[in-house]
């Protein structure tokens, strides 16, 4: 049995990817800036596995360490983490604020460094782990009005890189998941006609499910894919083709 820990669980693709962790026998955390224990206690309840949440700015170090110690501690252990958590903070460059940037790295990049970091010496000594993070379609081809959100997201593909080459030889994989044009909270408050204009674009013609990115985190968390590392993996409906 796997012990798990998602970030930036409560909602959308972070509670999709945690009931699926947990549908395959995952015990699993799940953290958010706001908390999470009615979405675990259900998991929990569903799938008969142990589940807590942990209410965490993972952008803050010292609640970091402290909430993950903590999740270790619950879990005894862990195998696998997810680093979904993030923010927009859309607008033009030319009118874009400093702490609009500011805010978006340290929540979408920051983060990743930060909770890779807390779980990094359990899965060294452990000498096994798979992290997954979750970037963006916008890391790789850019969007105007998200030079922050990209910028931090394809840092997260430099990071994921780097850690990859790093932790390797400890028996640790690192990947990426770049969604496209998912079906969740946040687009639909773009509204009807902006996300009917995204869909057109989309070579399958659809929209994206949180479960679509949930099964492909599944696959990368378990050792069906213990040959992979380093990797970005599109989940756009071929949208960045």
């Amino acid at each position: 049995m796997k012990q798990s820990i998602i970030t930036g669980a409560s909602r959308g693709i972070g509670l999709a990817i945690a009931e699926e962790l947990a549908s395959k026998g995952s015990d699993v955390v799940l953290v958010s800036r706001s908390g999470c224990d009615a979405q675990a206690a259900a998991i929990a309840q569903k799938f008969g596995v142990r589940a807590k949440g942990f209410a965490c700015d993972v952008a803050d170090s010292l609640q970091v360490q402290e909430s993950f110690k903590a999740a270790i501690d619950f879990l005894g252990g862990v195998d696998v983490l997810v680093n979904n958590a993030g923010i927009t903070r859309d607008g033009l460059l030319l009118r874009m604020k400093d702490e609009d940037f500011d805010q978006v790295l340290a929540a979408d990049l920051r983060s990743v460094f930060l909770c890779t970091r807390a779980v990094s010496r359990t899965m060294v000594s452990n000498r096994k782990g798979s992290i997954i993070n979750i970037t963006s379609i916008n890391a790789l081809r850019g969007q105007p009005g998200q030079a922050n959100y990209a910028a931090a997201k394809a840092g997260i593909i430099g990071l994921t890189k780097s850690n990859a080459a790093e932790f390797a030889s400890r028996g640790i994989r690192v990947n990426a998941v770049a969604p496209g044009f998912i079906d969740t909270e946040m687009t639909a408050a773009l509204g009807v006609e902006v996300c009917e204009k995204y869909r057109a674009q989309i070579p399958l013609g659809k929209v994206g499910k949180p479960e679509n990115v949930a099964k492909l985190v599944q696959f990368l968390a378990s050792d069906d894919s213990d040959y992979i590392t380093g990797q970005v993996i599109g989940v756009d409906g071929g949208l960045n083709i």
